[in-house]
Formats: C-alpha cells, structure tokens, sequence
C-alpha cells in the first residue's frame, strides 16, 4: 500500500483482480463533512459483483491520523481534490465512475477540471457550489448562521454534535442513522471538525461550474438541511457539459442512511446507466 493510500485508509473491493486495461469498471465513493467510507455501507454490497469499488477517507475524518492534517492545505477544497486526484494516481485508475457526497460533490467536479479523462461520470449526492445566499443565489445559509455555527463548534463541539446531527440526518436521537453519525462525528477532533466546516461552508466554485465537462448526475433529497432543493437546479443550469436531475422522495443530508431503501437504487441506477450507456 502507498502512503497516500494508507493516509486515506483506501479500501479497495469488488472486483479487485480488474485493475488496469480497458475492461476495467471502477466506482469511487467519496463521502461527506462528519462522515467516514462507512457511510456507504448499504451501497457498496450491491457493487461488489459488477464492479471494482475504491473507498477512502478525506483527511480529518476521525479514522485518520490527525497529524497528518495541515490545516492550511485544508483551508480550501483544493487540498481535498489534490488528495483525491493522487489516490486515483497512486491506484492507477484510468476511468471511474465517482459518487461524491456533501463536500465530496464539489470536490469531484473540480477535480474533473484538472482531469476530465479520469471521470467517466459524477453522481453529486446532496453538493452544493455555495452555501451562503448571494444576490440571484439561495444557497440556504445566511452569514449570520455560519458565525453561530462555527461559534457552537469552537464553544463546546460535543453539545453542538448532539444537536446537529439529529437536524441534519432528519430523524430523531433514537434513529440507527442518527447514531451512526454521531459517532463519526464524534470521531473528527474539534479543532479539525471546526477547520473542515470553514473550509466546506466558505466554500464557493459557482465560477468553475461552466468548466465541468464530465457528465453530472445530481441527486439531491426533497428536504435537506444543508443544501436547498433549488441548488440542485442550479448546478443544472450553470455546469459546462451534460447533467441531469433528479430530486428523490427521501430525507436529511445523508439519505443514504438514513433512506437506504429509497436512494440506493437510485445511486445504483445512475451508475449502471454510465456503464451501459
């Protein structure tokens, strides 16, 4: 194993004697703010026979080695796209079909500006381009709920977890979905967690949309505290090549989840589309 990989915790499964060579079919997963590769846990069994399947972990979820977070290479989405563009290097993974969610959707798209011919296709679960509202832009937060949010973290990250996580799954304390998350959120080290939201939250790559060439897939819930339903629109009308949309019955941030049995077979269907298509 590499030391990108390692630093990663890079998993890859599913078809693993595949690698290389044009029959080659390859998914990479990219998870979310507060989550690990195990949110993907109720997709990757229906991968497993069809494809080879990379899952890692962005640096600063709480399966990775804090030391190995630099918190100025991390102040943007450009160091997680570095990362995640030395990962597929160090695989040698010359096509893929990535699923990005939350923070890992704009990711994924910007790396695809730097190399279009390593995507095959994005499925963006839950992205968003900006999360502040802007003049013609709803992005659903106002400068004044990203003060509180940071504030909340800085103050006492633990209290504020507890209460973020039953708001942004969209079900209650009791939920397995909901537990599933505090505990990776509870996992991330408060100063990395506080890093990571400012990065995500202050994010903007509106400019770079109409620069997307790669063929998008955006998939977004009905109700998704983090990301409006008209972001997904958005992104639509703004990316440089073909997309699609689809907004599903399903939700909270992190459907996959929390609603397996709705948005599995929709992420499964995207994906077997690109392949067939």
């Amino acid at each position: 194993m590499g030391i990108v990989e390692e630093a990663h915790n890079v998993r890859v499964v599913g078809r693993v004697g595949r690698v290389g060579g044009s029959g080659e079919r390859t998914i990479v997963l990219a998870h979310g703010f507060g989550t690990d590769q195990s949110v993907w846990k109720h997709l990757v069994p229906h991968l497993l026979d069809e494809f080879r399947v990379v899952l890692y972990d962005n640096m600063g979820a709480g399966t990775t080695n804090p030391d190995y977070f630099d918190f100025d290479r991390y102040a943007t989405l450009e160091g997680y796209t570095m990362d995640l563009l030395a990962i597929l290097e160090e695989l040698g993974v010359d096509s893929c079909v990535y699923v990005g969610h939350s923070v890992s959707a704009a990711v994924g798209a910007l790396a695809s500006i730097s190399r279009p011919d390593l995507f095959s296709k994005l499925i963006l679960l839950g992205g968003s381009p900006r999360y502040l509202n802007d003049e013609g832009y709803y992005g659903g937060f106002e400068r004044e709920d990203l003060d509180q949010l940071f504030e909340a973290i800085r103050s006492n990250y633990k209290a504020w977890a507890s209460g973020f996580a039953p708001l942004c799954v969209g079900a209650d304390m009791e939920s397995v979905a909901v537990q599933e998350f505090s505990r990776t959120l509870f996992n991330m080290r408060p100063d990395i967690a506080l890093s990571v939201a400012q990065a995500i939250f202050e994010s903007d790559v509106r400019g770079a949309l109409g620069l997307i060439s790669v063929p998008c897939h955006i998939l977004q819930s009905t109700k998704d505290l983090a990301v409006p339903v008209v972001v997904s629109e958005y992104w639509h009308r703004n990316l440089g090549g073909d997309s699609i949309v689809e907004v599903m019955p399903s939700n909270g941030h992190l459907p996959q989840l929390s609603s397996p049995e709705i948005v599995i077979p929709v992420i499964l269907r995207h994906i077997r589309y690109d392949i067939e298509a």
